[in-house]
């Protein structure tokens, strides 16, 4: 049989010389044609009359159905043995090959075909698509079955090798959902996805594809298949220029409604394969089995088996920060969170009124600064509809494909990498929270008819306020949004070298240096996360460059103490000095503890008081630290991080015995690190700066140190200033989410205040926060 025709009569129907079939129809006439010929060709070559039993068989895209322009045909020569079995393939092969349909063949007894599905996972998966063409039926019956009975009985054990497979493609291609160019068959959420929730159906892991999903199918079809059509070629990726051409043939409207579309279809494909997987690998459970174990990760958040959950005490109804200390949670720890979880949290959560309390802030921070982890709970999140509750002004972003070619994701998801990249450069900043945020909000006015760095800087400004902020922290933020392109631009379009051009610069930032640190580290994480190459050597000097002339025009940053100690305090302080032992005083707002801890003044302050806190899982939030009447106290802002606040008198006992020397907090506080390394986030790189102290005495100095936080954190680093034989002469702690910003005025107890005491001061205070 000539295949010139079949090529021929394939032609005619991707050209439409009788009339352009849609989508749909197209892939089934194709199906229909390529059955036609290949029914005809098995005849001539003898698969029909062969004895042995011999069949062909379709899998891949023709075994679904499936079968769209351009495809290779997928098909397997099954026989019992047939010793002429090589010829009848060359007559079925050679047309093929001499026509250039693409092919990709096999030869194989049943039992062949088995023993390379049980080695190769490609294989296996493709034989659950086998379908009956030509020769012998019940052939072609026998394999199929087998290779399905073979498959539910060995699928479990193939989890973790397909796991791995579909988390290596998804590397490769990136994702469907969110993508500025998305791989239609590769990608997360595209048609091999499918595939592998067909298979996972077929083992009987999961359910069968729901309404929701075979309209995502449908749409992924007709898109590869319109997309296939216009380039008349096998491509996969949809670009721009290609997307406004097959959204107008698919008649929905722009390449910006086709994207919304197509990122909806990825979430749910992809949402079902992370269902079906961790479903799958959950061991059964029987009569005897263990229940997973529970490991509190935050107040009324556990680690559940592998999954992040609510705690059997957590009354979501009661508790409109606990939405945020989930997701924060699952975020840091880079485990999903349950869906049950997810979906008490969408029935009961409360609504977060504006301002937010402290420890939601704090949470929002800690979810925005936890790094990789931070995509996938913004889309558990966002699918739930719970994203939208926290910020209802996301929707004008979300799924918004980007004007410029230069960017990889669509707004919503550029705004969630921004994040991403500026968690590694919370140590750059001083307020690591208000660049977090500055972040995630940089690109919220695009989407509309106006400037969107000015109606975003308006945007800012309310959600920075709805949050909590203060006014000033407010003007921050919408200053960030504002003037978040101002360093790029100038320093890429502008002579910088120009007195005029730097002070313009300074005179826009409003002499807020911050504000100019803020905006530099933004820069960066902006280009970071728009793609790659966007962030060069070139672009990182000359911005360095710009920051640095700026800088000296607005004079730096300079430094004020903390403020000085009221009544209450100081008499604290005389009791201490008067018992000669640590004095413990506690104030309580709701959840929020103000701890007040004082010792006469040859005993040590620092160490014993955050080793106490830590201890007894007190997050620290600000410390204050003062010298008076012979004494010293500690002011100390915390909250607990599991559960309700401690004991007063356990707090008291442990800090006298902490203080006297009698408690082994080191021990005790690396025992517990282990127990909840769980919840330890990746950290940045912690930092250290200096600066000069001039109202503390000329042998003293200003540490900051800026880093992740962690369990015991201050105990360690106020150890290493004791080993130095640092003097403590004052403290100040901030923690700002997961992010700490702790300074100390430190002055040598001996010798001179040097470079070289410096330099072991610094090495020390990072080793401990490292």
């Amino acid at each position: 049989m000539v295949v010139g025709g079949l090529v021929e009569a394939a032609n005619r129907l991707l050209e439409g010389r009788h009339g352009r079939l849609g989508a749909a129809a197209l892939r089934a006439a194709l199906v229909d044609l390529y059955e036609f010929w290949l029914s005809k060709a098995a005849t001539a070559a003898g698969v029909d009359t062969a004895e042995p039993g011999v069949a062909l068989v379709a899998v891949g895209g023709l075994g679904r159905r499936e079968l769209v322009p351009f495809s290779d045909l997928d098909l397997v020569l099954v026989h019992n043995g047939n010793p002429d079995i090589g010829k009848v393939a060359d007559a079925l092969w050679y047309p093929l090959w001499d026509a250039r349909v693409g092919l990709d063949h096999a030869v194989r007894t049943p039992a062949e075909a088995l023993k390379v599905a049980s080695e190769d996972l490609r294989t296996a998966m493709g034989l659950l698509d086998t379908r009956h063409l030509a020769g012998d039926a019940e052939l072609s019956a026998r394999l199929a079955a087998a290779a399905r009975d073979q498959w539910r009985r060995t699928a479990r054990k193939r989890l973790p090798e397909l796991a791995e497979s579909a988390r290596a493609r998804w590397q490769r291609s990136g994702e469907i959902a969110q993508s500025a160019g998305p791989d239609l068959k590769y990608g997360r959420g595209g048609l091999r996805d499918l595939g592998l929730l067909d298979a996972f159906a077929a083992a009987q892991l999961c359910d069968r594809p729901g309404q929701e999903l075979r309209e995502a199918r449908g749409l992924l079809l007709d898109v590869r298949t319109e997309l296939r059509r216009e380039l008349r070629r096998d491509r996969d990726v949809l670009g721009a220029a290609d997307a406004e051409l097959v959204a107008a043939e698919l008649e929905l409207g722009d390449r910006f409604s086709l994207a919304r579309r197509l990122s909806g279809a990825g979430r749910a494909v992809a949402y079902a394969v992370d269902v079906a997987l961790r479903a799958a690998d959950e061991p059964p459970r029987g009569r005897f089995s263990r229940r997973p174990s529970r490991t509190p990760l935050d107040d009324g958040v556990v680690l559940h088996g592998n999954e992040v959950a609510l705690a059997r005490d957590a009354v979501p109804a009661r508790d409109p920060g606990l939405l945020l200390r989930v997701a924060a949670a699952s975020a840091r720890t880079g485990k999903p969170i349950a869906h049950g979880t997810l979906r008490t949290l969408a029935d009961s959560a409360p609504e977060l009124r504006a301002p937010w309390p402290e420890s939601a802030r704090q949470a929002l921070t800690e979810l925005l600064g936890a790094g990789e982890g931070l995509v996938d709970a913004v889309e558990a999140l966002d699918r739930t509809g719970l994203w939208a509750r926290l910020f209802p002004e996301w929707g004008a972003v979300r799924d918004l494909p980007p004007r410029e070619p230069v960017h990889a994701w669509t707004v919503d998801r550029h705004l969630v990498q921004a994040c991403v990249e500026a968690s590694r450069l919370t140590t750059d900043v001083a307020r690591p929270d208000l660049l977090l945020l500055g972040a995630l909000l940089h690109d919220i006015g695009k989407g509309r008819d106006a400037d969107h760095s000015e109606l975003g800087a308006k945007i800012a400004a309310q959600v920075a306020a709805r949050v909590g902020l203060s006014d000033v922290d407010c003007a921050i933020v919408a200053g960030m949004v504002r003037h978040h392109l101002l360093l790029p631009h100038t320093a890429t379009r502008r002579d910088i070298s120009e007195q005029e051009t730097v002070e313009r610069v300074a005179k826009t930032l409003e002499g807020q240096p911050l504000l100019l640190d803020l905006l530099h580290a933004l820069a960066k994480a902006d280009s970071l996360a728009t793609g790659p190459g966007v962030w060069t050597e070139w672009k990182a000097g000359l911005v360095a460059e710009l920051v640095s002339r700026c800088r000296e025009v607005l004079h730096g940053n300079g430094f004020s103490p903390p403020a000085d100690l009221d009544d209450t305090q100081r008499e604290l302080v005389a009791a201490a000095v008067a018992s000669a032992r640590g004095q413990v005083r506690v104030g309580t707002e709701g959840k929020l503890a103000t701890v007040v801890l004082a010792v006469p003044g040859a005993a040590e302050l620092l160490a014993p008081a955050a080793g106490v806190l830590a201890l007894n899982s007190l997050e620290v939030h600000t410390a204050v630290l003062r010298g008076h009447g012979g004494g010293r106290v500690g002011v100390f802002t915390a909250s607990p991080k599991f559960g309700s606040l401690p004991d007063v008198s356990l707090l008291r006992e442990q800090f006298a015995r902490a203080v006297a020397g009698g408690l082994p907090l080191t021990q005790k506080l690396a025992e517990k690190e282990k127990a909840y390394d769980a919840a330890v986030a990746v950290p940045a790189a912690p930092r250290v700066l200096w600066f000069d102290d001039e109202t503390s005495g000329p042998r003293t100095v200003v540490l900051e140190l800026r880093a992740a936080d962690r369990i015991g954190l201050l105990y360690r680093v106020a150890g290493a200033l004791r080993r130095c034989d640092a003097e403590v002469r004052w403290a100040r702690v901030a923690t700002l989410g997961g992010a700490v910003v702790d300074s100390f005025a430190v002055s040598p107890r001996h010798g001179g205040l040097d470079a070289a005491w410096r330099a072991r001061v610094e090495q020390a205070v990072l080793a401990a926060a490292s």
